[in-house]
């Protein structure tokens, strides 16, 4: 099945969402840390409080520290900010993308020239946001954590319309997610319902199913990544440290390698020396008399696989040994002729 818009190599986003906790030295650094692990990608959120949230609105269950308003008032960097933060991942080769959570923080995001989309999973039935989104052109990974495959068509649909490439990223809205809820069954049927690139977005604490989605064909892994578990914050208590995105990475990029380096099971010419050092070949378990017909309580197969293969020991028996040969010795077919003389 050809897939839209599929691109060789898995791309690794490291989200840091809102770790930052509203310090700009902090975000700096995280895109200093994400280049440094290997990621391609490092993501943000970018928040309008005024354009997105009601004051009342309430905290997510897994993050009560305070209002949600205030929160992301505080935690939100101005447009300079953001020119200097793009300017920065430039200077350290990594892609900076953030997810706009209103149409104005789509207008600021496009002021910025961001290159690429990402629709978080809360945003998924905005359909205003999305057909704004897609006007642009450029390409979308829309990820789907919360919505029935209904709501994904039609988030899918709207995206399309622009004509830029769509990537739909299985994810589960469970903070950490535990594994049996991850959906990697979901790839396969991503792929088949809509003929897209496919990826994860994966909020567990490890890298397992992350590396198993791309052994699945995921092109695109976005894990959450912090300077340590215990900072202040709805994202750092389900984010990977640096050593532990750091060996996503490894993992992925080992994977990706295996994926694509297909192996011929006939090319058995780079094995010659492993063949000679561990296979075996036909020996005298006795001194054999020129003239001798060979049964088999003369012979055996020992190492090394340098002589006649162990496979063709019954074709040694009934040989006649041409010259006297002796036990413990590698026989060859020079030593035998067909027939007794």
């Amino acid at each position: 099945m050809r897939i839209e818009g599929q691109k060789d190599g898995v791309r690794v986003i490291a989200e840091v969402g809102s770790v930052h906790d509203g310090s700009f030295g902090n975000a700096l650094r995280l895109i200093d840390v994400a280049a440094a692990c290997g990621a391609d990608v490092v993501k943000f959120q970018t928040h309008i409080a005024s354009a997105e949230t009601l004051r009342d609105a309430p905290m997510p269950e897994y993050f009560k520290g305070e209002p949600r308003y205030e929160y992301f008032e505080r935690t939100s960097f101005t447009f300079e900010q953001w020119q200097i933060l793009k300017r920065h991942c430039e200077e350290v080769g990594i892609e900076l993308l953030s997810s706009p959570f209103s149409i104005e923080a789509v207008d600021l995001l496009e002021e910025l020239d961001i290159a690429q989309y990402k629709v978080p999973s809360g945003e998924v039935t905005n359909l205003p946001l999305l057909e704004r989104i897609a006007k642009t052109g450029k390409p979308v990974l829309l990820s789907s954590g919360m919505s029935s495959w209904s709501e994904i068509d039609r988030a899918v649909e709207a995206l399309r319309l622009g004509g830029g490439p769509v990537t739909v990223l299985q994810c589960s809205s469970k903070y950490p997610c535990p594994y049996e809820d991850v959906g990697l069954n979901i790839l396969q049927e991503l792929r088949a319902r809509y003929g897209l690139p496919v990826g994860l977005s994966d909020h567990t604490l490890t890298a397992y199913t992350a590396h198993a989605a791309v052994a699945l064909g995921a092109v695109v892994i976005e894990k959450h990544l912090t300077f340590s578990r215990e900072m202040y914050g709805s994202d750092a208590r389900h984010s990977l440290t640096p050593e532990e995105f750091s060996q996503l990475v490894d993992g992925i990029r080992a994977i990706e390698t295996a994926l694509t380096s297909p192996v011929d099971k006939n090319a058995v010419d780079a094995y010659r020396t492993m063949k000679e050092t561990f296979e075996k070949s036909v020996v005298s378990v006795v001194d054999i008399e020129a003239g001798a017909l060979l049964t088999e309580e003369m012979l055996a197969v020992k190492k090394p696989g340098t002589g006649i293969p162990a496979r063709s020991l019954p074709e040694v028996v009934g040989r006649v040994a041409k010259h006297r040969i002796k036990r413990d010795s590698l026989i060859r077919w020079d030593d035998l002729s067909s027939e007794e003389s």
